[in-house]
């Protein structure tokens, strides 16, 4: 299954509903990006980047960028009243000192342990591990957005990672287009299934171990 823009939307609209009013929150790049469109209005965030920007609001319309102001995947964005900036030292002071509520970030694999490995796949260049160390070590919640299997089918969900981990024992909730799993000291929870997936889909493509939580209900 591709990573349709429905299907990542679907995504980042679940994982919308982990975000309460007043929360300091870090976004990664790909799905995580879409989460605001999926904000209710009356909920007031503070959308955190790691080049220093506290306060981000939606993506600017087309012509309207301010080419001064984006992210920290250099994408334009534009500013909430209230927002602050600061040199990349402050934002990652916030972030090591454990300001940040959620991170939501991107994977290529999570363990059934939590451990996550989102940073390089072997033989690519990358641009390096970025704020994804420091971001899913001292977050409050750390929050996975991911395709359930990768290009080739094979499971992303696994008993151990086989790439690289970024940082072990980390992860708090994986979300897929699948399933909503609930990453626990006993293992991985399924807390529920997304719109049309069934249980025996989520066996099928899900190679690491998982329990169904005591309110886990068939629609």
């Amino acid at each position: 299954m591709g990573m349709g823009s429905g299907i990542r939307n679907l995504i980042a609209k679940r994982a919308a509903q982990e975000i309460t009013d007043g929360m300091v929150v870090n976004l990664g790049i790909g799905i995580p990006s879409l989460v605001p469109n999926h904000l209710p209005k009356d909920i007031h965030v503070m959308f955190h980047a790691e080049n220093g920007v506290l306060g981000m609001g939606p993506t600017p319309d087309e012509g309207k960028a301010d080419e001064n102001l984006c992210n920290a995947a250099g994408y334009p964005v534009t500013l909430q009243i209230g927002a602050s900036y600061s040199d990349s030292t402050i934002a990652f002071g916030m972030i090591r000192r454990g300001k940040l509520d959620v991170t939501i970030l991107g994977s290529l694999q999570v363990s059934e342990t939590g451990d996550l490995a989102n940073w390089i796949v072997p033989g690519k260049r990358v641009p390096g591990m970025g704020g994804a160390m420091e971001l899913s070590q001292k977050a409050k919640k750390v929050i996975v957005l991911m395709n359930h299997c990768d290009r080739d089918g094979s499971p992303k969900i696994l008993p151990s990672c086989t790439l690289p981990i970024t940082t072990p024992c980390c992860v708090d909730l994986i979300i897929t287009e699948l399933a909503v799993f609930e990453v626990t000291p006993t293992g991985l929870v399924l807390m529920e299934l997304m719109p049309g997936a069934t249980l025996e889909m989520v066996k099928r493509k899900t190679a690491a171990t998982f329990t169904l939580s005591s309110d886990f209900t068939i629609e």
